[in-house]
């Protein structure tokens, strides 16, 4: 890909692209089908191949596939692409424009504070806490299996999450997973989401006037989060007060974000840190839960990938039912590999939109500026040449292309699990260990006797903020009540 003024004279445009038949004013918006679009867009570039466009009412969003031209795109982030405007837009009226979200100036005045706060050596310092919720989630899940309740499995993975991230980013320690009901955070998370990419992928967008009156029912819930939100701004500007040495040595992300908005001349707001603690309260949750949620599926779905991963457990363990150090976290390659064959065949952000910040060229085709490239992640990860059996649930690849070492790399390219170039995620550190975390912990202690949603044995793909597996519940048992049981 590269940048042109103009269309080179070769240059194929929108309007000669193949892709569904549109309708007269509307293109494809009445096709969209909003819970199960990804499939659509996959579905799509398997009939017309790649590129193709989707028309909506005027605009003509370009559709790639290939992981070659998604690098090309995304690694020109943030000078000749953004984030799409509906996104950045919708999450500045919400109030949580964050590092996810913003584009331009203020994506760069965010992102060094962010990166700080999450990089290796503070998911490091931090894995005493870290373990601390993992060991809660295993007591919640053993009061379960006791009592031969069925566990809600993404419910319980996003309170999982919820409480790392606060611990982690906030110094706040909610212990959702000692909670009863429904009267958690993520109650609230759960009506902002949905709401959000409805806005997002509306065919249309209202006036603000409509707008507003179509989320007259969000108020309540953005009202919680926000009030939970200036709690921790609060709670944080009393510790720099107490103790003003965590000014230049802050202990979590919010600490660096406050004490980065105090320093003369940083250019950062309160709404930059007020919109990063919503950022990383959205997106740490639900993207981590629901790769782990696909993932408890899939090991249950294939036993002898499960019992590979055991095995390797139990070794590192020694027969302990618990991590004692994150060397032992770092020496769990086949649970890794797990989690990359996870994110290769169900990957919870399945596409990524572009938008042009100026004309250019994208896979031969000359795409206007303002105008959005659709990256779709999932087509690269079922490539038969870089993955054989590219439909088979296989970690063994991983490990094999790791041994290779340049194969690895190969690999990570054509999935881009957590994006690439300067906007990738920043949370890809802390999400690796909490689901290699969550993961040890299950086969270390607990024996799977289901997992599935409430009708069919299969569970749909469905598209949220992120793609989700429906709602899916969790038998357990302990292994040792298992091998008594054996013996």
């Amino acid at each position: 890909m590269h940048t042109a003024a103009a269309a080179a004279p070769e240059a194929r445009t929108l309007d000669d692209l193949p892709g569904p038949r549109p309708m007269p004013w509307l293109g494809n918006a009445l096709q969209i089908q909003r819970e199960r679009f990804h499939q659509q867009l996959e579905g799509w570039a398997g009939e017309f191949g790649t590129p193709y466009v989707v028309r909506i009412d005027a605009r003509k969003l370009m559709v790639v596939a290939d992981p070659e031209v998604i690098q090309g795109v995304l690694r020109a982030r943030p000078d000749g692409f953004r984030r799409n405007e509906r996104v950045e837009t919708a999450s500045r009226e919400l109030g949580f424009l964050g590092l996810f979200s913003a584009n331009g100036d203020t994506w760069r005045r965010q992102r060094p504070m962010v990166l700080a706060g999450l990089d290796p050596t503070h998911i490091r310092q931090f894995f005493p806490a870290l373990l601390d919720v993992t060991q809660r989630l295993q007591r919640r899940w053993e009061r379960a299996a006791d009592s031969g309740t069925p566990v809600d499995l993404q419910a319980d993975l996003m309170r999982f999450t919820v409480d790392v991230t606060t611990a982690l980013a906030f110094g706040q320690d909610l212990r959702t997973l000692e909670a009863d009901g429904d009267d958690t955070i993520q109650k609230h998370l759960n009506v902002v989401l949905p709401s959000l990419i409805r806005r997002i992928l509306s065919p249309v967008e209202p006036p603000a006037w409509l707008r507003r009156w179509r989320e007259r029912s969000l108020r309540p819930h953005l009202q919680v989060l926000g009030d939970a939100v200036n709690g921790f701004i609060a709670s944080t500007r009393a510790q720099l007060q107490a103790d003003p040495s965590l000014r230049e040595h802050p202990q979590n992300l919010i600490q660096a974000m406050v004490a980065a908005r105090d320093r003369e001349g940083s250019g950062v707001t309160d709404a930059d840190v007020a919109g990063n603690v919503f950022t990383m309260l959205l997106a740490g949750e639900d993207t981590t839960a629901n790769t782990l949620a696909w993932m408890v599926w899939l090991l249950h779905r294939h036993p002898q990938a499960a019992q590979r991963a055991r095995a390797e457990i139990d070794e590192v363990l020694g027969g302990a039912g618990t991590l004692s150090s994150i060397d032992q976290l770092h020496r769990l390659d086949v649970v890794e590999a797990c989690a990359h064959e996870t994110m290769r065949l169900k990957p919870v952000a399945p596409f990524v939109i572009a938008q042009a910040l100026h004309d250019t060229l994208v896979a031969g085709v000359h795409v206007p500026r303002g105008a959005a490239v659709v990256c779709l992640m999932r087509p690269g990860g079922m490539n038969a040449g870089l993955f054989p059996q590219p439909e088979t649930f296989d970690p063994q690849r991983w490990l094999d292309a790791k041994e290779a070492g340049h194969s690895f790399a190969s690999a990570k390219r054509a999935t881009m699990p957590f994006g690439a170039g300067p906007r990738m995620c920043p949370g890809r550190y802390l999400a690796l260990a909490e689901i290699k975390l969550a993961a040890a912990m299950l086969l270390a202690n607990f024996e799977v006797e289901s997992v599935e949603p409430l009708r069919g044995r299969d569970p749909r793909e469905v598209f949220a903020f992120v793609m989700a597996p429906e709602r899916l519940r969790m038998r357990l048992r302990r292994r040792s009540t298992a091998r008594a049981a054996a013996a």
